[in-house]
């Protein structure tokens, strides 16, 4: 078969059957009486063969060696594909990303690009000071990309870095909350705090929806933050996570503020009381969370708390009986 038949029917140009000729991997075994290269049916298996080798990512010299190296054993070469292959597809997907956060930030010219990837490469720097001023910055001039903002809230250690970039995050308006909300089902639990941490500091009813879904997530810190942070945005379904964190003794004064602020509610005010009553009557987490469920009644105004403490000022255990008293006394003054 002559060169034009073979690369006609192989796909292979005849440039590049040339090219393997003078390579020495196929070498056609014959010539017509007018002297053209013609190759035979073995011939054509070997560029077939070459052709798939390529497909692979060898090179030629590698696919020479492949094929007429006896001693030649593929795995470690296969292991080294896969890795070149790897890292080559996480360089390509970092390129994407970077240039679709780019695009969300809809430049107008080139010195809004240029713009925003040096804000992305401060998001990324080694130095926390640069981090956090690029994220204090954004929005100046050119927005850094609410992707970017989501990714760098999600990952930052440094609690100042962090603050600044969820400070910038509450700022961007709710595109990022949806983001955030991925972050929630994250197999990584200090990723799933960032993320319910970030999505408390931003003030709209899509944030304030997610924080009610967040009070049924698995993760017990999630919870408590949710509850904390629906606390200050009348969330009354958030009483129950609130006083078990009185009970277990886990940022209790933050959760008595946080049922103080619902309190304000004259319905729900008697609610929580009628709740922490409950638990003291339970007896929950033993003589020390009493004593704490006792101060949270201090501030929930109304008939059912106040009922409460004139009762538990009489309780057995004095250091409640003394709490309630002091309380009541405070309450009689305002």
């Amino acid at each position: 078969m002559l060169i034009g038949d073979v690369a006609r029917r192989s796909g292979v140009s005849a440039r590049m059957l040339r090219h393997y000729d003078s390579l020495g991997l196929v070498r056609p075994t014959g010539r017509t009486g007018s002297g053209y290269r013609e190759y035979s049916s073995e011939d054509i298996r070997r560029i077939f063969h070459i052709e798939s080798l390529r497909s692979l990512g060898l090179s030629l010299r590698e696919v020479g060696r492949a094929l007429d190296d006896p001693g030649f054993t593929p795995s470690a070469l296969v292991e080294d594909l896969i890795d070149q292959t790897q890292q080559r597809i996480a360089n390509e997907t970092e390129l994407l990303t970077r240039l679709r956060q780019i695009g969300a930030a809809e430049p107008a010219d080139w010195a809004d690009v240029l713009q925003v990837v040096a804000l992305l490469q401060a998001l990324g720097s080694p130095s926390a000071d640069r981090r956090q001023r690029a994220a204090l910055s954004s929005g100046d001039e050119v927005p850094v990309p609410v992707a970017a903002l989501v990714e760098a809230a999600l990952h930052e250690a440094d609690p100042n870095v962090a603050g600044a970039i969820r400070w910038a995050l509450a700022r961007s308006g709710d595109g990022g909350v949806a983001l955030l909300a991925e972050g929630l089902g994250s197999p990584v639990a200090e990723v799933r705090k960032r993320a319910v941490q970030s999505i408390a500091e931003i003030p709209d009813d899509a944030a304030t929806a997610l924080l009610r879904d967040a009070l049924t997530n698995a993760d017990v810190v999630v919870r408590r933050y949710a509850a904390l942070a629906l606390g200050t945005r009348g969330g009354i379904e958030a009483v129950p996570t609130l006083i078990d964190m009185i009970v277990g003794n886990t940022s209790d004064a933050d959760a008595a503020d946080a049922l103080s602020a619902l309190a304000a509610e004259p319905a729900a005010a008697d609610q929580i009381a009628t709740r922490l009553v409950d638990c003291l009557a339970a007896g929950t987490g033993g003589a020390p969370a009493r004593q704490r469920l006792t101060q949270a009644l201090a501030d929930i105004p109304g008939t059912v708390a106040a009922r409460a403490l004139t009762a538990l000022s009489h309780d057995e255990d004095r250091a409640v009986a003394l709490t309630a008293t002091y309380v009541l006394t405070l309450r009689d003054a305002r």
